[in-house]
């Protein structure tokens, strides 16, 4: 992986845990998701302005992008509902890198080298145990992991599918603005149904902080590493994106005045272990 292509997903993870932490303190996840889809749509349509059309063979894949998107952010909230963010996010954040990994070799038939392989191990565990360390009183929420883990499996889908499709159409923006209007007209109506009253609430102060900083940030994050899945293995780029739970613990310390106790900064440190073990493998 070039510095390049490294420190722009050190960028777009700064970015993705930003827009989590706005997330996190709004009072409504549902409608912070459904503000951060929403306000992808503008940033997208301006991007179609200036790049070239996704050729016809990643259409498929468009598509495939969309329903992966939609299926990751309803089984997020479904998730946050019955689980708290620091048990659900490392959860569902960290099994995505080993299932991407896992689909690239035995599918894909990518190679990696063992530094490679041993920093994206490192990368996930560090991020799964910051999750199982968190409950000092040794309680579990069993089916928020669950869901945390099918929520993974949707990430690890969505990463694989718009990694390829990205590749195969030949303009990263534009494959990725084409699949962001599409999630967000899914969600529009997934929310019509699931939650009423929502849409009508994005026109409140905070339903227009979500769409403008959370949105903002989220698509300028993912079109990031949408273009690096196009530079560097899927699976890498996959896993140091999910350094951003490092952001985020971070901003929940120094912002957020949360507590980090010595389980979650050796986690902390792992992660960090891991990435510079990306950047020095071949």
């Amino acid at each position: 992986m070039s510095l390049t292509v490294f420190l722009a997903v050190i960028g777009a993870a700064m970015l993705h845990a930003t827009w989590n932490a706005l997330l996190k303190g709004g009072a409504d996840k549902t409608l912070g998701m459904v503000g951060v889809s929403l306000g992808h749509v503008p940033l997208a349509l301006i991007a179609l302005l200036f790049v070239p059309a996704p050729t016809p063979d990643s259409y498929p894949y468009i598509f495939a992008g969309i329903l992966l998107h939609l299926g990751y952010q309803v089984f997020l909230l479904n998730s946050y509902r019955i689980g708290d963010l620091t048990q659900v996010y490392p959860i569902a954040r960290g099994s995505a890198p080993l299932i991407v990994a896992l689909v690239s070799v035995a599918i894909l038939g990518v190679q990696f080298d063992s530094l490679e392989v041993l920093a994206i191990l490192i990368i996930a565990t560090g991020i799964i145990s910051v999750g199982l360390v968190r409950q000092g009183d040794g309680g579990r929420n069993g089916k928020a992991a669950v869901l945390a883990l099918i929520t993974g499996c949707f990430i690890a889908g969505y990463s694989l599918v718009d990694g390829l499709g990205a590749r195969v159409a030949e303009t990263s923006l534009g494959y990725y603005s084409w699949v962001a209007i599409g999630n967000a007209l899914l969600m529009v109506v997934y929310t019509r149904f699931a939650a009423p009253g929502t849409l009508r609430a994005l026109a409140g102060p905070a339903g227009r902080k979500q769409f403008v900083i959370g949105g903002g940030a989220s698509f300028a994050a993912y079109a990031i590493v949408t273009w690096a899945f196009t530079q560097a293995p899927i699976a890498l780029v996959t896993a140091l994106r999910e350094t951003s739970i490092v952001f985020a613990l971070l901003i929940g310390a120094v912002i957020l005045k949360e507590r980090i106790d010595r389980p979650k900064l050796l986690a902390t440190a792992a992660i960090v272990v891991g990435a510079i073990l990306l950047r020095v493998a071949k």
